[in-house]
């Protein structure tokens, strides 16, 4: 299935973020680059599983739908993201909907495990506000206009 730009539109982005401050600067970015995607937000990984598996406060699925798209921290409260990362991909519904890690963390380590259990990218959250922008930018860019992202993981 093609994606037209109504369609890519219409893709919504769960974001998996613990600060505060991270979040609200990434939906500010977002917001002023002009991008009409839906942005959800999960502040844990507990929360982001319940959205998920559209369980507990979000068991009414028109208050989670399906992402077409994860950004995911991975040092977050509870259920860290590297195991929010594992349940997914291990999920046959799931595991299909691309991920891209989003985190302060650098260590090879993290990312050599995120990639092994199937991580669609992973990006290191600069410091830099002029940074922030522009790696914002090329994500929306590159998963949303110029990628296609499985039917499967969306509702059609």
């Amino acid at each position: 299935m093609i994606q037209t730009p109504v369609q890519t539109a219409q893709l919504s982005l769960l974001v998996i973020e613990d600060s505060d401050e991270d979040f609200v600067a990434f939906e500010r970015i977002a917001r002023r680059s002009a991008i009409p995607n839906p942005i959800y937000r999960c502040s844990d990984g507990d929360e982001a599983l319940e959205f998920l598996y559209q369980t507990g406060e979000y068991a009414d699925a028109s208050l989670a739908p399906r992402p077409a798209m994860i950004l995911l921290d991975l040092n977050l409260p509870g259920t860290d993201g590297r195991e929010v990362l594992r349940q997914i991909k291990q999920n046959e519904i799931l595991k299909t909907i691309p991920i891209v890690v989003f985190t302060t963390s650098s260590n090879p380590k993290d990312v050599e495990v995120c990639y092994q259990q199937g991580v669609n990218g992973y990006l290191i959250k600069p410091i830099d506000v002029h940074q922030l922008r522009r790696t914002v930018q090329i994500f929306f860019e590159y998963w949303f206009k110029m990628s296609l992202i499985p039917a499967g993981t969306y509702p059609t």
